[in-house]
């Protein structure tokens, strides 16, 4: 162990034993004392009366203020580093698109508010629906879903609703293509279908005869993201298209890797029926730990009639939530959507402006290929040819010094970055799925790229001891992740 580890180690030592001080808090007197209850308790709030105090440790407010404080500075977060997950679109997030969504007239307003008292708020979200029916080429859409798989739900019921409608009843298969993100089969089976794994051919992308044998009278969609978990372009998407419509089924878009189409290509050009789009991803919303996200839906004309309602419809100069519809597959969310987000969302695209948006893409598409270029010779690379907005790499050069790609994403720890997103898409052994985005600078991208070189400098050096201890430095060693999937502790005291 080098004298830099030692040093960061005895700091470790220090800080753990502050994070323990919450764990195993000493009896101290509570830091807010709240009165008694005067005279005798209702008869109705009995059933609620604790039989033994709480089991909550004693701590002052200094104390309890600087345990949470500290756990904020050992996490990670795109403000304080390079995110590199592939398909989750980790970008950074403009300061002005968070003080647009704190405005008092669009922060502090109420669901339920007359419509004709937040009318500058339903223009601000109808303009979101234009704009997103713009750029998919999908023009109809629906703001409610709450997130991706949400949206995926969504899109599903409207495909069964317009198969049912025209007496396709049988119609119950999905095609997913085996690189699919794993929401796909899920959202399928809670529409009451069944999914169908379409192999990926030996580029990476759907494989067209593989496609033909699955087609049949029982297929009611084609579930699709392109560019695809591999960062390939389906480039045979018209085709792809035209041959599940002319076997009757309708196509699904997984719009989570639109950042490399936006402003350049519109999948509803492409032949999809249905995208939905996560606006937290493509367009800088703040996500990760469970929220906040928003997934609208765009569709064609196929499935308009069965948007779920309310839906946003401008009328002269005014604006107003139409919530009847013989068709709609109703409302799938209490509230119109999440506002908040789209306020940021709206942000984010209007500050590109309507002639600028293909710069998203293109600088996206050009920092993923300008980190595939610097370690393509050092990593394996799967699928040859230019890549659109993430590179996918493997562990199969490294595998011979016994090393793989878990390694590597800890060592990574170590040197200063977050990991990328590791063993996905599951069609390539020991996966490495890297998505710079277009917010990062040359200079971080040089950064990174420079780490992962030194990893595989030193898995040629044959210290491989260092690489399987990985990470040194943070306060949490590498944990035993098959026991915290398996037996996780999610309470406290244990």
């Amino acid at each position: 162990m080098n004298n830099n580890t030692s040093k960061y180690s005895a700091t470790q030592g220090i800080q753990h034993e502050e994070a323990l001080l919450f764990e195993h808090a000493h009896e101290a007197p509570e830091s807010i004392h709240l009165p008694g209850v005067e005279g005798a308790v209702p008869e109705a709030l009995q059933a609620f009366m604790r039989q033994q105090p709480a089991n909550i440790p004693g701590l002052s407010e200094p104390e309890a203020v600087r345990h949470f404080v500290r756990l904020s500075q050992w996490n990670h977060g795109i403000e304080t580093g390079f995110y590199p997950l592939g398909s989750c679109t980790m970008k950074y997030n403009p300061r002005v698109n968070e003080q647009v969504a704190r405005l008092p007239g669009l922060a502090h307003i109420h669901p339920d508010q007359p419509e004709d008292t937040v009318q500058g708020a339903l223009e601000l979200l109808y303009e979101v629906q234009q704009w997103l029916g713009e750029i998919s080429g999908l023009p109809y859409v629906t703001l409610q879903p709450a997130a991706g798989a949400h949206g995926e739900l969504a899109g599903l019921m409207m495909i069964r609703a317009c198969l049912d409608a025209r007496g396709d009843t049988k119609r119950r298969t999905v095609l997913v293509p085996d690189s699919a993100h794993g929401t796909n089969p899920a959202s399928a089976a809670l529409c009451g279908m069944h999914t169908v794994e379409l192999k990926s051919g030996a580029d990476g992308r759907i494989d067209l005869a593989e496609l033909k044998a699955h087609l049949n009278n029982e297929t009611a969609a084609l579930m699709m993201t392109n560019p695809n978990t591999a960062g390939a372009f389906e480039s045979d998407i018209k085709e792809i298209c035209q041959l599940v419509h002319d076997a009757g089924g309708l196509v699904y878009g997984d719009g989570a890797n639109l950042n490399a189409l936006v402003g350049v290509a519109r999948p509803g050009d492409m032949g999809l029926d249905c995208l939905h789009i996560n606006v937290h991803k493509t367009f800088a919303t703040p996500h990760g730990g469970g929220g906040p996200g928003a997934g609208p839906v765009a569709v064609n004309d196929t499935l308009k009639p069965y948007l779920p309602v309310p839906r946003i419809v401008k009328d002269g100069e005014n604006y107003y939530l139409e919530s009847t519809s013989d068709t709609s597959i109703g409302s799938i969310l209490s509230t119109l959507g999440q506002s908040g987000v789209y306020v940021r969302a709206n942000a984010y695209i209007s500050a590109y402006g309507r002639q600028s948006l293909y710069k998203i893409a293109e600088d996206a598409v050009l920092n993923a290929n300008y980190v595939l270029h610097r370690l393509k010779d050092v990593y394996h690379v799967p699928f040859e040819g230019v890549c659109k907005h993430e590179c996918l790499l493997t562990d199969e050069l490294q595998n011979k010094h016994g090393i793989k790609t878990l390694d590597i994403a800890k060592r990574l720890i170590d040197l200063g970055f977050h990991p990328m997103t590791v063993y996905f898409p599951l069609i390539v052994h020991g996966a490495m799925l890297i998505e710079p985005t277009e917010t990062e600078s040359r200079e971080t991208l040089d950064s990174f790229c420079d780490a992962m070189l030194e990893i595989a400098a030193q898995c040629e050096a044959g210290e491989t001891d260092l690489l399987h201890d990985a990470p040194l430095s943070p306060i949490r060693r590498r944990l035993d992740e098959t026991q915290a999937a398996r037996k996780p502790v999610l309470v406290w005291p244990q």
